[in-house]
């Protein structure tokens, strides 16, 4: 019975890693919006987290945030690619260390609205969804301002943005497009979610 449960689990993850992979290559993973890009690969990091646990969330923010890295590396983000020029180690952690720390925190507050023993509450599916987007966003931009912050890209795109302080640049920068991300993540993920747990804890 165990073994059947780590080959579904394994399976699942798999599954999980190959969607990131083809959403990242593709328009269904970056929505260019001014320097930065909307990301929607947000949304399995979410349902890996609710349907599959903090672990797992973080193994699928882990293949999110490598992708993210591949992207900078490659040239396929002009910002990206700025700051990867200046540190390839600042990049790493603000692309692949922000989104496991994501996907495991995404699963530990849906563990916290869903003891055991009781029933999936809907608001914990939404609450979980909205918070991975929000989470992405604040590690992201936090991190981002951590180690680029007074790098001449970064000081250029805020004078550009009129802003002169980290707060304001962070404020603008992510405007309505994290907004949009979060609701987005909220209602995709949750409607995912719902009926893939239900059929997972069976």
């Amino acid at each position: 019975m165990k073994q059947n449960s780590n080959v579904r689990r394994m399976t699942a993850l798999a599954l999980l890693i190959a969607i990131v992979v083809v959403m990242s290559l593709t328009p269904l993973g970056y929505l260019q919006v001014g320097p930065l890009s909307m990301s929607l690969l947000t949304i399995p990091v979410a349902v890996a987290a609710m349907v599959l646990g903090p672990t797992d969330g973080a193994i699928i923010g882990l293949a999110f945030g490598l992708t993210s890295f591949y992207s900078a590396a490659v040239g396929r983000s002009a910002m990206g690619t700025a700051l990867f020029a200046v540190s390839p180690g600042g990049m790493f952690v603000v692309t692949v260390v922000a989104r496991v720390l994501e996907g495991w925190l995404a699963g530990l507050i849906f563990q916290a609205m869903t003891k055991k023993g009781t029933k999936d509450s809907k608001p914990a599916y939404f609450v979980t969804g909205l918070m991975t987007a929000v989470l992405n966003t604040v590690f992201f931009m936090g991190f981002l301002v951590l180690f680029f912050y007074n790098c001449d890209y970064v000081q250029s795109l805020a004078a550009t943005l009129n802003v002169d302080n980290a707060l304001m640049f962070i404020i603008t920068l992510v405007g309505v497009q994290g907004l949009i991300e979060a609701v987005v993540c909220c209602l995709v993920s949750s409607a995912v979610s719902i009926p893939l747990r239900k059929i997972w804890v069976k």
